[in-house]
Formats: structure tokens, C-alpha cells, sequence
């Protein structure tokens, strides 16, 4: 077992000094752009999914059927940019959700109910294991309407041809909607009754709903009778991409394993996942669901019918989730989009993935928790590991060496030995955390806090990430806040570089320690608070990394010592996604697994 070796600022004020001296200047040299990584494009993806060029956005339709994995994304074939021509259904397929393998388009406009874009959907596993495919099409129109198309060989395990039967649209445009506000079909569910149901997003008469159809045959679909949507607001505008799916309520013992899409019976609640374009984030509820009047009934009805007022999937920069059961793993797994935030310059691609992650539901029946799956695992290569019981005194801020900064796994466990020097919190600051992340912080000293990582940081610290951790008094207990902050992470002009963070829903005195992994890939930096009860997806684009290598340290700029109690480090390896010629290396899962699936 490596040890972790330790490097410092050398003085107990050096992590302030460094990180405020860095991000005063404004002399540092521009770098000069160099070969790229192993003839990675700069800021492009080692592990991440994302086509080999072009413009993606949102997940579609993943599943797990005949031994492998599938994900449809939506595809511009014409380029690197949304707005050029009309967009497709990409899709890959794999046998483990790391390496993918490229396939030809699935769906292309060319039919009159599709004829201006393949828009988002999902997929369904029928009975007898064949499945389908419900989408938005724009019609010649340039209507929003809704199709089905099923595989030409359903015993193909590639499914690489699929047909769009000319009944379509099976759901035409309603005369209460506007022509452009009408899209996205969820994944479809039995009722006990044995009819199947979808969601589709709509604005009917102003208000931002989403609508229950009913069909017998999956072909013929019927708006559900009952008296109300299965959400509606007018509060939010417009709502799109949503997802309506079971999960188990976990006890203390719970084993985190998913549910598919018609699962019913006691023992379980619902989940509905909401895009908002007002604010390009996705929201939850937890609740009941109730197929005999399609009705959702919230656990937390106190947030209110305005979906940014529920709980957030991520606090960073992702939109437009997915989730899947996977029937080989018995889970629910997540995808979700994170587009690019540096200038509009065609780089020949945009936009990825978040990595593939397992979902369930908290011991607490309100929040989800998140967690890449397993199978990252596989990409783990070289390994650090700190010393138990390092402490981090003010102002400690110790490098993490013996791994590649751009492409790696961290896993920190940090213990407080003491609550007592938290700051006051403003009740106003409840109201916009991401504002607190931007003005506290991990320059700015605290009391318990700020302690996280640094990473992606050039050796004199102009640029860097900063992920941390800072706790406050509140009321006579504790509340902990989780952020990501990018105002240093590049030099670059036109980039965007936010604060992200929130309050993380967990009771810090109940717990031993506050942990967080952190997956870093060039552009991408995702972190996973409290065991995966806060998210934060970011993207980075540091000039450095063009020419030098990138840092990691771990830091504490809190009066208080804080314990790093566990470190672990991974260099990852690079997977293959989407190159040239990936076929070849696919390995088909050997399972007899049939999944339905999303």
C-alpha cells in the first residue's frame, strides 16, 4: 500500500495567502496552447460519455435489454452547435456502462410527423420483451406530437435498426396546448387496472402540467380523465423531461436496490422529477402515487406546487435526467446532461454525460441519495492513501501526490472534533446558498469550515476548484453547507464560473464524520457529499491544463482543527467511448436478465 505524501504552504496562514494572492493578480501570462493529451482535445472527456463529435443534450431512453446497455441521447449530425439542422436519436450501446460503442443514429427526422427533429422520449420493455421507443416529434408543422417506434429485429442485441410506423403521431398534438409546448413522454408504466400509463409535459392554458395518457396497446392513448394533472403550476413556466418512478422506503438496513417502473404494492413511494427551464435545473418530490386516479400526493407538500421550491438533483450544472432500472444490477440508475459553459467557438463537439449513477431513496422517506455506480471501479489504477488521523490545523492545506490530477477518484472522510466555533447563520442566506458558496468562500476563513479538496489547480494556484464543506449555527443546531466554486477556475475569458452549492440535509452531530468523493475528467468535476445526499456536477475549464499538469490538495481554512480521517486516491484509467472501431472491444453482459427499462 502506497502512502500519500504530504506537501505544504509551509506556514499555518499559507492556504489564504496562496489562494488570495492567486486570484489578485492579473499578470499571469496567457498559456500558449500545446499538443493535447494524448490526443485528447483539450477539455475533452476521458471517462465521461459523449460522442465522438457533434452537439448532445439530453439522455434518452436508456436501458438494459439482452445482455446490454443502451443510451439514445438527442444528436445533431450536422455539427457541434443546437441550432444547426434538426436533431436525431444517438445511440451506444455497452456491456458495463463505462466503454461504449458508437452505433448509427436510431431515429432520424424524416417523416411528416418528425420532419423538423427527433425530440426526447423514452423507452419501454413490453411484454414478452420487446421494446419500445415513445418520442417527441416535430412535426412538418412544426408541431410538438408524440410517436412510437419499435426495432426491426427485436433479437438483434445492438437493436441497431428501429422503424417509425406510419400511424404516428400515436398522441397528436391536444387542442388545449400550444403547438410548441408538448413533449418529452416519460417512461410507461402498468396500472393495476393492465392499462399502461406515460407522462408528457405540456402548458395547458397557461398552466405548466404534466399530463397521464392511458393506452390498452400502447398505441391508441387516451388523456386520463381525472380532475387534475398529475402536477400542475403556473408558478414555475414551463416544465419539461419528466420522470415518474418507485422507490423502496429504506430502513436503517436498506440495500439501496431499485424498482421498475410498474412496481406497486406497500412498502414504496414515488418520485417525480421535473426540468425547469426557467432555471435549467431539475427538481424532485418524493410522494404517494395513486394509478387508480392517477394522482401524486407529495411527502413535503409544505414547498409548495412551484418545482423550485422542491429538493434539487444537483446543485451543479446538470438538466434533463433520465433515470433506468437495471435489472442486472437490481438498481435505478441516473443520467443527466452537463453542457458545455465556456464561449459558443465550434470545437467539433459539446456537451456530456454526468457518469452513470445508482439512486435510492434516504432512510428519512424525503431526499434521494447518489453514488457513481460500481463499475468505476474498473478504471481505478494507481492509489494514494493518507495516513488516519492527519489533522489539518487553520490554514493546513496538504497535496495529494502520486496520482494524475485530471483523471482520478477521491474518497475523504474529514471528523470535527468540535461544532462549538460554527458562524451564525443568516436566516437569509437560506433563501440563496449558492450566493453564501460565492461570497464565503475557501479563501475566506470560517469557524467550522471551509475543509474540502482542491482540485484542478495549476502549481501557483491562479487557477483552481474548490470543493468544501462549512457548518452554522442555526436555531440551536447545525446546518451544513456543500459547495463548488469556480470563480478561480480558469483565466480563460468567456467561461462561466459560478459558486454552486446548498445546504446538505443531514444532522452533523449525529454523524462521526462529513465525507466526499469527488470524480475529476479534464472538464468535468462531480462531487458527492454526506453519502450522496447532496450532488454537485461542475464543469471546468483551467488554461493551465492545455500545457502543465493539474494539483489535488485537501485543505482546512477553518479556526478549528479538522481530521482527515480516511483519503484514498485513484488515478483513473482512460474507457473507451464512442472511438473509432469500439466494437470490437464490446463484451455483451452474459445475463438472461430481461429489465424493463426507461
Amino acid at each position: 500500500m502506497a502512502r500519500l505524501p504530504l506537501a505544504a504552504c509551509a506556514v499555518a496562514a499559507a492556504f489564504y495567502l496562496c489562494l488570495h494572492l492567486a486570484s489578485s493578480s492579473s499578470s499571469a501570462p496567457r498559456l500558449a496552447p500545446a499538443p493535447s493529451d494524448g490526443g485528447r482535445r483539450a477539455g475533452r472527456t476521458a471517462y465521461h460519455f459523449q460522442p465522438a463529435k457533434n452537439w448532445q443534450n439530453d439522455p434518452n431512453g436508456p436501458m438494459y435489454y439482452n445482455g446490454m446497455y443502451h443510451l439514445f441521447y438527442q444528436y445533431n449530425p450536422h455539427g457541434a452547435l443546437w441550432g444547426v439542422g434538426n436533431l436525431s436519436w444517438g445511440h451506444s450501446v455497452s456491456g458495463d456502462l463505462v466503454n461504449w460503442a458508437a452505433l448509427d443514429t436510431a431515429l432520424d427526422p424524416t417523416s411528416p410527423f418528425d420532419a423538423n427533429g427527433c425530440w426526447s422520449g423514452s423507452a419501454t420493455i413490453l411484454p414478452g420483451g420487446t421494446p419500445a421507443i415513445l418520442y417527441t416529434g416535430i412535426d412538418a408543422n412544426g408541431e410538438q406530437v408524440q410517436n412510437v417506434a419499435f426495432p426491426r429485429d427485436p433479437a438483434d442485441p445492438l437493436l441497431r435498426r428501429w422503424d417509425k410506423p406510419g400511424y404516428n403521431p400515436v398522441i397528436p398534438l391536444p387542442a388545449d396546448v400550444p403547438g410548441d409546448k408538448f413533449r418529452d413522454p416519460s417512461t410507461a408504466w402498468l396500472g393495476r387496472d393492465g392499462l399502461w400509463r406515460v407522462a408528457v409535459s405540456a402548458e395547458v392554458r397557461g398552466v405548466a402540467s404534466t399530463l397521464v395518457y392511458r393506452s390498452a396497446d400502447f398505441l391508441r392513448w387516451e388523456r386520463a380523465p381525472a380532475a387534475a394533472p398529475l402536477h400542475a403550476s403556473r408558478a414555475a413556466g414551463m416544465v419539461e423531461c419528466p420522470d415518474l418512478f418507485p422507490v423502496k422506503e429504506e430502513g436503517d438496513d436498506g440495500d439501496g436496490q431499485g424498482l421498475d417502473a410498474s412496481a406497486s404494492g406497500a412498502g414504496l413511494r414515488h418520485v417525480l422529477k421535473l426540468s425547469v427551464m426557467d432555471t435549467l435545473q431539475d427538481y424532485y418530490m418524493v410522494g404517494r402515487y395513486d394509478d387508480a386516479a392517477d394522482a401524486f400526493v407529495p411527502a413535503e407538500p409544505e414547498r409548495g406546487d412551484d418545482v423550485r421550491g422542491w429538493r434539487r438533483l444537483d446543485y451543479g450544472h446538470v438538466y434533463a435526467s433520465k433515470t433506468f432500472f437495471d435489472a442486472r444490477g437490481s438498481r435505478r440508475v441516473l443520467w443527466a446532461w452537463a453542457n458545455e459553459s465556456d464561449s459558443q467557438a465550434d470545437d467539433g463537439w459539446s456537451g456530456v454525460q454526468t457518469f452513470p449513477r445508482k439512486l435510492w431513496l434516504d432512510e428519512d422517506g424525503k431526499q434521494l441519495r447518489q453514488w457513481p455506480v460500481e463499475e468505476i471501479e474498473t478504471l481505478r489504477r494507481k492509489r494514494v492513501v493518507l495516513r488516519r488521523g492527519t489533522a489539518l490545523a487553520t490554514g493546513g492545506m496538504n497535496e495529494i501526490v502520486g496520482v494524475a490530477g485530471s483523471q482520478a477518484d477521491v474518497e475523504v472522510a474529514f471528523k470535527v472534533s468540535s461544532l462549538a466555533g460554527a458562524e451564525a447563520l443568516d436566516p437569509n442566506w437560506l433563501l440563496d446558498p449558492q450566493k453564501l458558496c460565492g461570497e464565503k468562500g475557501a479563501s475566506v476563513p470560517g469557524g467550522v469550515g471551509p475543509f474540502g479538496l482542491i482540485v484542478m489547480a495549476s502549481s501557483d494556484l491562479r487557477e483552481h476548484t474548490a470543493v468544501f464543506f462549512r457548518a452554522f449555527r442555526y436555531h440551536g443546531r447545525y446546518k451544513l453547507l456543500m459547495c463548488t466554486d469556480l470563480t478561480r477556475s480558469s483565466t480563460r475569458a468567456g467561461v462561466y464560473k459560478p459558486p454552486y452549492g446548498g445546504f446538505v440535509d443531514v444532522d452533523v452531530e449525529e454523524h462521526e464524520t462529513i465525507n466526499l468523493r469527488t470524480l475529476i475528467d479534464h472538464s468535468v468535476v462531480e462531487s458527492f457529499g454526506a453519502d450522496g445526499r447532496m450532488c454537485i456536477t461542475a464543469r471546468v475549464y483551467p488554461e493551465h491544463a492545455e500545457t502543465s499538469n493539474n494539483h489535488m490538495f485537501v485543505f482546512n481554512n477553518g479556526t478549528g482543527t479538522v481530521e482527515v480521517y480516511k483519503l484514498e486516491a485513484w488515478e483513473l484509467a482512460a474507457a473507451t467511448v464512442n472511438s473509432v472501431g469500439g466494437n470490437d472491444s464490446l463484451v455483451i453482459s452474459k445475463s438472461n436478465d430481461q429489465s424493463e427499462s426507461y
